[in-house]
């Protein structure tokens, strides 16, 4: 045993000598590489700039931190060094370096705007929308920020704000394709689809080859029921993204629905994609019978990511994008949000879609929404039970106690048994100033009130009642005669 210890020691003493051997070695190659330009910052910048214009992003990063190094508060280093980070998808380190140009530079829009574009891929949209905003206050005219505003507004539902940040975008001299694009799906989204298509078309006529602009202008084409011309941008697209099945499902339900059904069965299977006894109409599913099973598996987690790769094939299926919306509605209600809202866009005559879309709302705390939407669901389906009693939670949550009342009375007369009904009642009453009203509506609370599993309100109701009793004794809260 000594021995080998002794042996092993000297191995690794030999092996560590190699290590700091290497490392003077690299030392010196360090400084060799960087040549006469070790010492000054600016060329050492503009070398990175260089290689990073070429694509070799390790070795614009080497040049950036050799900068930093020689001069530590430089601004512009930092930033194109988050750039390089992030285009190599280190993104923890890009965000970090952001963070640091903004520090050495705090009037400068670029790297606001660089962080809310990181912030963007990494889905934490609020914290990329405040980022993008302190661009906009430094520069109002900062394209970037304007079309990714555009972006998360649309993501958001709010098509109208998506709109003018879109137009303002475009409105920039020589303002880039993408921005033209982001337009195109902001009219869109408005119901302005003659709008998106000419925009489309203006994208596409500077770049022909852009891929997203063909596959969105088919879209449009497809709803119009114009199928030839759709098919015709489909094929471009498909030529473009040939391993893309998204873009195979969409030219495969093109080509059937044009009456091409050998060719779009043609499409589909040289894709693998599964075809349903439906064929390819919407209400059908296109994706394999792998894929198909695990969506219908108990395991939400294995569901989801298979309804989440049938959804890049079925784009316009309002029935996957809804299964999504309610998997996601109590864990994620910004992500179910967004799935309802598409399913509500593609079905707008489908309640279940808008009622998808409400009690998702309710459930992300946006009451005033909610409660016009829900709305409408309850005028076009009066007896819902579910969309009167997410309505009555957002009415009262809104404080517009009134309807609310109604609601949950609507709410009493087909469910008897939902006690906590007469709580928010007698809530709203009270906050109304109705206090007799209230007073016997917390009565029947407690009447009918199991300790098990309305404790909580309970306990509110018997601290609230000598002081309500008091008040209407003093002659308070009664409604006053017409």
């Amino acid at each position: 045993m000594p021995e080998l210890n002794t042996s092993l020691r000297k191995s690794l003493l030999l092996t560590l000598m190699c290590l700091a051997l290497l490392a003077l070695g690299s030392s010196a190659y360090s400084q060799e590489a960087f040549g006469d330009d070790a010492t000054d910052p600016v060329r050492l910048f503009e070398r990175g700039q260089s290689a990073h214009a070429r694509g070799e992003l390790e070795r614009a990063i080497g040049f950036y931190e050799q900068a930093l190094k020689v001069r530590p508060e430089f601004p512009e280093a930092e930033f194109q060094r988050g750039n390089a980070l992030a285009s190599l998808g280190r993104l923890p380190e890009a965000e970090a370096a952001f963070h640091l140009a903004i520090s050495y530079k705090k009037n400068w829009a670029l790297p606001y705007s660089a962080l809310g574009a990181l912030l963007l891929r990494m889905s934490r949209d609020k914290e990329a929308e405040q980022s993008l905003q302190q661009a906009l206050a430094i520069d109002n005219k900062e394209g970037l920020a304007l079309s990714l505003l555009s972006e998360i507004r649309l993501r958001a539902g709010d098509a109208k704000s998506a709109l003018d940040f879109a137009k303002r975008a475009t409105a920039i001299p020589d303002a880039p394709a993408a921005a033209w694009f982001g337009l195109a799906l902001a009219e869109k989204a408005n119901g302005d689809k003659a709008g998106a298509k000419q925009t489309l078309a203006r994208v596409l006529a500077d770049e022909p080859q852009n891929a997203a602009a063909l596959i969105e202008r088919a879209d449009l084409l497809i709803d119009e029921k114009n199928f030839e011309p759709a098919i015709t941008d489909l094929k471009a697209a498909a030529k473009l993204r040939p391993l893309d099945r998204t873009v195979s499902s969409r030219l495969a339900y093109a080509l059937q629905q044009a009456g091409k059904t050998e060719e779009a069965e043609t499409i589909a299977k040289s894709a693998g994609i599964y075809v349903t006894q439906t064929g390819f109409a919407p209400d059908g599913v296109i994706g394999t019978q792998e894929e198909i099973n695990a969506a219908n598996s108990s395991d939400p987690i294995v569901a989801r990511k298979a309804l989440e790769k049938l959804l890049e094939k079925n784009p316009h299926s309002a029935m996957l994008l809804g299964h999504l919306g309610a998997s996601y509605r109590t864990e994620d209600p910004a992500r179910a949000l967004d799935f309802y809202r598409r399913a509500a866009e593609i079905q707008p005559n489908a309640p279940e879609y808008a009622l998808g879309y409400g009690a998702a709302l309710v459930q992300a705390r946006r009451f005033p929404e909610a409660a016009q939407i829900l709305s409408h669901v309850v005028k076009a389906s009066p007896e819902n039970y579910a969309a009167h009693a997410n309505l009555a939670i957002a009415l009262y949550e809104a404080k517009r106690f009134p309807e609310a009342i109604a609601e949950y009375e609507w709410i009493l007369t087909k469910k008897p048994d939902a006690v906590v009904a007469h709580y928010f009642i007698a809530t709203a009453h009270d906050y109304l100033g109705e206090y007799p009203e209230a007073l016997a509506s917390y009565e029947k609370f407690l009447s009918l009130a199991d300790a098990k599993t309305n404790q909580l309100e309970i306990d509110k109701v018997k601290l609230r009642l000598p002081s309500l009793q008091r008040q209407i004794k003093l002659g308070e809260g009664v409604k006053k005669k017409p």
